[in-house]
């Protein structure tokens, strides 16, 4: 019987929220259920979505789950020159995203960066562009907020965590998933007093 007092906390997002990477469920789901094992982790990623597609499921995905948390990384979609969300658009979403879901729940994650020697649809100027919108949405709204791409950008050999099944530049391998599972372990223990 499940403990209706566990904590819930779900990742919103797209496919980097959703890729499972060789695993039976999503490799971010798997990772953070790992480190957070009094906790019930659920996934609401879906492979190719932007903020729009976001704000057409946010009701049915994330607001009826009654999550304690929510993580909320998007814009690699919207970035990607091949359906790109005009930047305003993308701003808008967000802040419409983090008003549903009440500013003191949520979590913002920029987009990660790519690695542009085999990501064509994308570029780190650009994403970089997109990952500062975020942070002044957090800033504006008072929501959490993990920086994702200026924080794994610095990594030396950033490319490296990169390296997924795919091997396209955008999508993480475990070790990218592992460096993303880190970042919101210590949001969620030093802001969130969650624990381990």
């Amino acid at each position: 019987m499940k403990d209706t007092k566990m904590k819930k906390l779900v990742c919103f997002g797209d496919s980097i929220t959703a890729r499972h990477e060789g695993f039976d469920e999503p490799m971010l789901t798997v990772k953070l259920a790992a480190k957070l094992a009094n906790y019930h982790v659920i996934n609401a990623g879906i492979s190719g979505n932007n903020t729009v597609d976001a704000i057409n499921r946010l009701e049915a995905d994330v607001l009826l789950r009654e999550p304690d948390l929510v993580t909320v990384m998007f814009g690699a979609n919207d970035a990607a020159f091949h359906k790109m969300i005009a930047i305003d658009t993308y701003q808008e979403n967000l802040f419409k995203i983090v008003r549903t879901i009440g500013p003191k729940k949520t979590i913002l994650i920029t987009p990660s960066p790519v690695d542009e020697s085999i990501q064509f649809a994308r570029t780190n100027t650009v994403l970089a562009t997109y990952a500062a919108v975020v942070r002044n949405v957090a800033e504006k709204t008072g929501a959490g907020y993990i920086a994702l791409f200026s924080e794994l950008l610095a990594c030396e050999k950033y490319q490296q965590k990169l390296k997924g099944i795919r091997n396209d530049g955008l999508h993480f391998g475990e070790a990218g998933y592992d460096y993303l599972v880190d970042l919101i372990i210590k949001k969620l223990t030093e802001e969130y007093r969650w624990h381990q």
